[in-house]
């Protein structure tokens, strides 16, 4: 198992936005959490990654708990966080973002530039523009290859077709896909469930701060009722 979150409940001041929430993701999965807005899936992701520690519940991640331990503490342990707002360096270079976010493991497949670039092919056709004058997209797929510069285990993708266009939706799609195929997992928080559910093993649904719903993607394809109910599709 490669995350488990159980039982949590989240904070921010005196308002109780996660009530009880747990997921599972096995080591190379693609699993999505989807919800509408304001569901509680960025504070999950977030509370998962240290941002916005739990109160109560545990978190594990390869076993090991870590429950409110610190964002570059889990960064070091294994796992990126990609936000919905990218976060990138405007100031800097795409290249430099990339080299800046670098960080060395014992694996024998790491991510370097060379691989990265194979991955995003534009990035590289753009490696001198900074990162203030990229599209959307572009800064999209920065913010992501800028995480699997971290060489991680497990990628948290918050929203990542959010604002994105429908070709730039299927690239992305194309683009998780290979990530999988690469051994990485991947938990994925989303409103577009279409493309979610094109990309992910399993799925979890989320609304007002509690876990409503989990299993396939065939099983969520199929539920009518419940995806009416919580996601409005």
């Amino acid at each position: 198992m490669m995350l488990e979150v159980e039982e949590i409940h989240t904070f921010y001041g005196l308002s109780h936005i996660l009530f009880g929430v747990s997921l599972k993701v096995e080591q190379g999965e693609v699993v999505c959490l989807l919800g509408r807005n304001g569901a509680g899936k960025t504070t999950t992701m977030k509370s998962i990654m240290g941002l916005t520690p739990p109160r109560r519940g545990n978190i594990r991640f390869r076993n090991e708990e870590i429950t409110g331990r610190q964002p570059y503490l889990l960064a070091r342990k294994g796992i990126s966080y990609v936000p919905d707002d990218r976060r990138i360096f405007a100031d800097l270079t795409v290249g430099e973002n990339l080299e800046i976010a670098a960080r060395k493991t014992r694996g024998t497949e790491e991510w370097d530039m060379e691989r990265i670039y194979e991955l995003f092919p534009a990035l590289k056709d753009i490696e001198s523009r900074k990162g203030g004058c990229l599209s959307g997209g572009e800064q999209k797929m920065l913010a992501i290859a800028r995480a699997l510069m971290g060489n991680p285990e497990l990628l948290l993708l918050d929203e990542p077709t959010e604002g994105l266009a429908p070709v730039l939706v299927h690239a992305l799609e194309e683009q998780i896909s290979k990530l999988k195929n690469a051994g990485l997992t991947v938990l994925l928080a989303e409103q577009n469930v279409r493309s979610a559910l094109r990309s992910s093993d399993r799925g979890y649904i989320i609304d007002n701060g509690q876990i409503r719903y989990h299993g396939s993607v065939g099983e969520l394809r199929e539920n009518d009722e419940v995806r009416k109910k919580y996601l409005l599709v």
